[in-house]
C-alpha cells in the first residue's frame, strides 16, 4: 500500500504529532514517545469524520487527521484490504501466466493460479517459473526464448540454504541481457522476481 504522512493522530486526551505509515497488512504510528503497530484485521469502526479518519484499535479509538481527501483515500485502502498474490503477479483469466515447474507443490502459488494460467504458451503474458535448481533455470529461459512475451516471473526459495538463490539467478540473467523490475514474496517458503527479455 505504502502511504505515509506527517500528521496529528490520537486517542482519548492524548495527541501526537508525528508518522502515520500505512502498509499492507499493518497501521503504524510513531511519535515521539509512542510507537504503535495496529492489524488492519484488527480495525473496527472505521469511518471518516470531518477531516480525520477515525477507527477502534482493541479498547481505544483512534483518529487520524490526514485532510478528508486523504482520509478517504486511507479508508478505501484499509477496507479493500492487500493484493492478492494474483493481483500482485499481474495474472487473471485475461493475462493468464504459462507455467514452468512444481507449482501445486505451494499453496499459495497454486491458488494464484487458479484461472490465470494457459496451457498455450504463444498467448501467456508472461512465463511463471519456479525454479529449484540450476537446471530448471535453464530450462525456464529456453521456454522463455521460445515464447513471444516479454515478462518472465522466476519464483525460488528464500534463504542462503536455497540451491538457486536470488543473487545466482541476478547474474545469469543480466549475463543474457534480462533486467529485473519487480519482487514480490509468495509464501513464507518461495518469493519471486519479474524479468523482462532483452
Amino acid at each position: 500500500m505504502g502511504r505515509e504522512a506527517q500528521i496529528r493522530f490520537g486517542t482519548e486526551g492524548q495527541s501526537f504529532a508525528g508518522k502515520a505509515l500505512l502498509e499492507s497488512r499493518e497501521l503504524v504510528l510513531r511519535a515521539p514517545g509512542l510507537s504503535q503497530r495496529h492489524a488492519l484485521a484488527d480495525l473496527s469502526d472505521l469511518r471518516l469524520d470531518g477531516e480525520a479518519l477515525c477507527f477502534r484499535a482493541g479498547h481505544q479509538t483512534w483518529y487520524l487527521q490526514l485532510g478528508r481527501n486523504e482520509s478517504a483515500k486511507w479508508l478505501r485502502k484499509i477496507q479493500a484490504g492487500p493484493p492478492s498474490l494474483a493481483s500482485k503477479l499481474g495474472i487473471s483469466e485475461t493475462q493468464p501466466a504459462a507455467v514452468f515447474g512444481p507449482v501445486q507443490t505451494d499453496p499459495a502459488l497454486a491458488e494464484a493460479l487458479v484461472d490465470a494460467c494457459s496451457d498455450k504458451p504463444s498467448q501467456a503474458s508472461v512465463l511463471l517459473a519456479l525454479v529449484l535448481s540450476q537446471e530448471a533455470l535453464a530450462q525456464a529461459l529456453i521456454l522463455h526464448a521460445q515464447m513471444p512475451c516479454q515478462a518472465l516471473w522466476l519464483v525460488y526459495e528464500k534463504g542462503p540454504r536455497a540451491a538457486v538463490g536470488e543473487g545466482f539467478i541476478r547474474q545469469r540473467l543480466r549475463e543474457l541481457g534480462y533486467r529485473d523490475h519487480k519482487s514480490c514474496a509468495v509464501s513464507e517458503r518461495l518469493t519471486a522476481t519479474r524479468y523482462r527479455k532483452p
